[in-house]
């Protein structure tokens, strides 16, 4: 019987079926070449992480010595942010002009040279100047990291790999706490300059590790050098078969026929950012303005819902709160660091898993519920003459779970929705565009709290930013389609509508041999 089956299968020309044929396809690993590319880019976003964290046990220190007001502290806590913005519009440039990797480089180059400023500040126009220079360096990093992490991933884990911007913004968070908390035992004049200056020795180590990484495939496409592209894409995909197809979709994006094969090409138009900017203000087509509008709007709801507020002037949250010891104020901030740190390590694994947009609307009803949560808390606390136990649990335990809501989902995903939904030929500048509205929007939060603070009371300022996460949770419904499983090129054809709904299922899948003889998935898009 068995022969007279297999003789059958011959005689109909299909081949014939085994086991494994009916299996389901297993999920490609993680490409460990892009998985360390991708981590040692994004280690970049230390160096922002550090610096909002260090700045929040400094500036006790540095008020106390420089004798500067409330006002200089509100000014030197958050002018970083506005003065990041120059760094994120040249950045966009300098990575298409000489690379996306070089630009990584740059950016070291310039938080370092300001971390040394600011260590040996002398006063406070001193402090500003060195402010001014790091804020160049982190703006540049904020806007090329999660670029070219999202350009040299394959489909199937670009959202995990992305995701590692936060996780080392966390980090760095976590780091700078830790380092408050070391040098308050330091003399006053001297803690806050080293907690300053400690900034340069991860500039000097990830500086030292990027030269290592290749370049992105994607820049080395629009440069006309195919064989160099080629090869980092053999590295950086689940599979042979992958790699071409990611290759061609790049080609058609760059505007570069597919039957030029040559190692080295000649590109229609070498794009270094001209006209790209009339393509993304003035004339969008509508997917392109739709993509702005995402873009913009998940940036300025992740700063406007108060994350900067509370981890820069956390230790005056916690003594609002009734926390009154020095000591136990920065022991809290670092319990705050620890929880964000953990629950973006979370994150990073449910993005390829259950989508983006799942969570960030799961994130943001959490984070609305523990916002109003603390500002109930915080006004108990402000309106009692005696301190109230229960208040004080709940404002700390709300506090706590606001920053884990927030890490779980809208902490890492405007950086990773951002750098996927561009068009290849307005990636970067439309990224640097999202992270200037980044800043600009936490410049402004960061630079007002204690103002704001001061004239509507500690709990009206929460119920403020709880109103506005509320608002945000409406705009991410109906602005943000899911991107999970999409490659880069098909990003353009999901937006230019407002009408979707959650993906019931993906038929945009397309199997290729594996070269093994069984079925393995590429992630592709309806074109």
């Amino acid at each position: 019987m068995a022969d007279r089956e297999a003789k059958t299968n011959a005689i109909s020309g299909q081949p014939q079926k085994i086991t494994m044929d009916f299996d389901p396809p297993k999920k490609p690993k993680i490409n460990k070449y892009a998985f360390t590319c991708a981590l040692l880019a994004t280690m970049t976003s230390v160096l922002l992480g550090y610096d909002i964290g260090v700045m929040s046990g400094a500036l006790i220190y540095i008020k106390d010595d420089l004798k500067i007001s409330d006002i200089q502290v509100e000014i030197l806590a958050g002018i970083i942010n506005l003065y990041s913005l120059i760094g994120s519009w040249a950045a966009g440039r300098t990575s298409d002009w000489i690379g996306r990797r070089y630009t990584i480089l740059v950016a070291q180059a310039i938080f370092f040279a300001g971390a040394i400023l600011m260590g040996f500040s002398t006063n406070y126009a001193f402090l500003m100047v060195g402010r001014f220079v790091a804020g160049i360096g982190v703006g540049y990093a904020c806007m090329i990291a999660p670029v070219y992490t999202a350009e040299i991933s394959p489909a199937s884990t670009r959202g995990f790999l992305t995701s590692f911007f936060e996780v080392f913004v966390n980090v760095g968070i976590l780091l700078g706490y830790v380092s408050n908390y070391v040098c308050s035992k330091l003399p006053t004049h001297l803690g806050w300059r080293v907690m300053l200056g400690v900034g340069a020795v991860p500039a000097v180590i990830l500086a030292s590790v990027v030269i290592w990484m290749p370049e992105s495939p994607r820049w080395l496409v629009m440069q006309g050098r195919l064989g160099d592209a080629k090869r980092v894409l053999d590295k950086t995909s689940d599979s042979v078969e992958e790699a071409q197809i990611r290759l061609a979709d790049i080609k058609e994006a760059a505007g570069i026929p597919e039957n030029l094969t040559d190692d080295i090409v000649q590109v229609p138009k070498h794009s270094h950012g001209e006209g790209v900017w009339k393509e993304l203000i003035v004339h969008p087509t509508p997917s392109v303005r739709h993509i702005l509008i995402a873009c913009v709007g998940i940036h300025f709801f992740q700063q406007c819902s108060g994350i900067d507020s509370v981890v820069l002037y956390s230790p005056r949250i916690f003594e609002k709160a009734g926390i009154t010891s020095s000591n136990d104020k920065l022991l809290a901030t670092v319990a705050v660091g620890f929880t964000k740190t953990m629950f973006i390590l979370v994150a990073t694994f449910l993005f390829d898993k259950i989508g983006r947009r799942p969570l960030i609307l799961s994130s943001v009803a959490g984070m609305i519920f523990s916002l109003a949560s603390l500002g109930f808390g915080l006004t108990v606390i402000d309106h009692s003459d005696r301190k109230i136990t229960w208040a004080v649990g709940l404002s700390v335990a709300m506090l706590l779970a606001f920053v884990a809501f927030f890490s779980i989902g809208m902490g890492p995903s405007p950086v990773v929705y951002s750098s996927e939904i561009f068009p290849l030929r307005l990636r970067a500048q439309g990224t640097s565009i999202g992270m200037a509205a980044n800043r600009l929007t936490s410049g402004v939060i960061s630079m007002t709290f204690i103002s704001l603070y001061k004239g509507i009371t500690i709990g009206g300022a929460f119920f403020l930013y709880a109103g506005v996460a509320l608002v945000s949770w409406v705009f991410f419904y109906y602005v943000l389609p899911e991107t999970r499983g999409r490659t880069l090129e098909d990003m353009e054809g999901l937006f230019g509508n407002f009408k979707w709904n959650f993906p019931k299922n993906r038929n945009n899948n397309k199997e290729v041999s594996n070269g093994n003889g069984l079925n393995g998935q590429v992630q592709l898009g309806n074109k």
